[in-house]
């Protein structure tokens, strides 16, 4: 066996066993490109060794998607058929894991009108919304993971012939995740220990707020009260351990809605519905996004914004310190789940109700009330480097640096 198969086999089974931690006789759910076609047979493989009673495939096709943007009749883009609806939330009440594995193309949706990409991400936001209480509640467990595709490997590795593009991206991805290493699975407990440790540094300090300062950013942001940092391994609510985001070098909480104060400037492009916003900064008054500039994908960051009110307010702040393995590849992914993993970045959109102690059995009106944003979308923007610094200011009104010229300033 070659060492390309070997390490994609040691992948599938880190998805598998450190992402969605599948169960015997658990159902398992795959959304993927048919570009991953030959991965996703090996993850079914090992997923049926583990013992999986079914794996339900929803394949995906990136011609046939851009095909469908630029023919379809609005009303279609602007309806998810409710036997789509029904089958997500079966597989969810079954208790089933769910694996996305994304290529990504970043220029995919390019010179498609947004406001007909903003309708369809809008129609999917609100028909699959019990779908996603299960996820970000942390009800079942599910992972996000990536395999190169050509369109997206020629985009990391531009000039290269796309064989040696998809083979290089494959390389990265393979040593990013560690599935290059001798034990990936053990090598992953370790950083899964080194992510919890600052989780829980961060959760004992329970700063009132944040400070940003670096080129192009000052910005504060307040923490709601009882908020809870996570990173790496979190645990469902039937205490099965997974990780969500393979790879994850963040630990992160919620900003209070209210409480977000300053401009923000991005510093990677942001790959969104297929097109690429990047050279833009955002001001916030009072958590409100009430002003933003951007060089490219203007078009495509208002339509984001006007999704919903929710839209316009911060869901996520993570930290990322500069030395992650994704940072010092010195590569732009074009991919938000490495490009995030690679830099300090905020969320537009819907909190996490875990990032706030109780907010699993809040309703609406008590999420509101303690500050947790709401909203269709969750898209994070990447918006540190080494030039970042953060500080967390203590309920004293002292501020501790946590963050210096992008790395740890905290004793671990």
């Amino acid at each position: 066996m070659s060492d390309f198969q070997k390490n994609m086999e040691k992948y599938a089974e880190l998805v598998l066993r450190k992402g969605v931690n599948l169960q015997e006789n658990q159902a398992l759910m795959v959304n993927a490109p048919t570009e991953a076609v030959e991965f996703v047979r090996i993850v079914a493989q090992k997923a049926y060794e583990i013992g999986a009673k079914d794996i339900h495939m929803n394949w995906t096709d990136e011609t046939l998607t851009r095909l469908k943007f630029e023919h379809a009749p609005m009303e279609t883009l602007e309806t998810v058929p409710q036997w789509r609806v029904d089958m997500y939330d079966y597989y969810a009440e079954d208790g089933a894991a769910v694996l996305s594995i994304k290529p990504s193309n970043p220029d995919l949706l390019k010179g498609i009108d947004p406001s007909r990409i903003a309708a369809a991400n809008k129609a999917s936001g609100n028909a699959l919304q019990n779908f996603r209480s299960y996820t970000m509640n942390d009800r079942i467990t599910w992972c996000v993971a990536a395999v190169p595709g050509q369109a997206w490997a020629q985009k990391v590795f531009p000039g290269e012939s796309p064989e040696t593009a998809v083979e290089k991206l494959w390389e990265q991805i393979f040593k990013i995740t560690r599935a290059d290493q001798e034990d990936p699975i053990e090598a992953w407990n370790k950083h899964n220990q080194t992510l919890a440790s600052v989780r829980d540094y961060l959760n004992e300090k329970q700063y009132e707020k944040l400070v940003y300062k670096a080129p192009g950013t000052d910005l504060e942001i307040a923490l709601p009260e009882g908020h809870v940092w996570k990173g790496g391994a979190s645990p469902t609510e039937r205490g099965t351990i997974f990780n969500a985001n393979i790879p994850s070098e963040e630990v992160f909480t919620m900003p209070h809605k209210y409480g977000v104060n300053g401009t923000v400037r991005n510093t990677k492009p942001l790959n969104y519905g297929g097109n690429v916003i990047d050279d833009f900064s955002i001001t916030f008054k009072d958590g409100k996004a009430v002003d933003f500039t951007a060089e490219e994908g203007y078009e495509t960051l208002k339509h984001l914004l006007d999704t919903d009110e929710g839209a316009k307010r911060l869901g996520e702040v993570a930290l990322v310190p500069h030395e992650s393995p994704i940072s010092q590849s010195g590569l732009i992914f074009f991919n938000t789940l490495y490009d995030e993993n690679a830099s300090c970045h905020l969320a537009f959109g819907k909190a996490y109700p875990t990032n706030i102690k109780g907010g699993s059995s809040m309703d609406d009106e008590a999420l509101d009330q303690n500050g947790v944003n709401n909203s269709l979308v969750h898209v994070d923007f990447m918006m540190g480097s080494d030039k970042l610094d953060v500080y967390g200011v203590t309920k004293d009104g002292e501020e501790e640096p946590i963050l210096k010229q992008g790395s740890w300033a905290i004793n671990l």
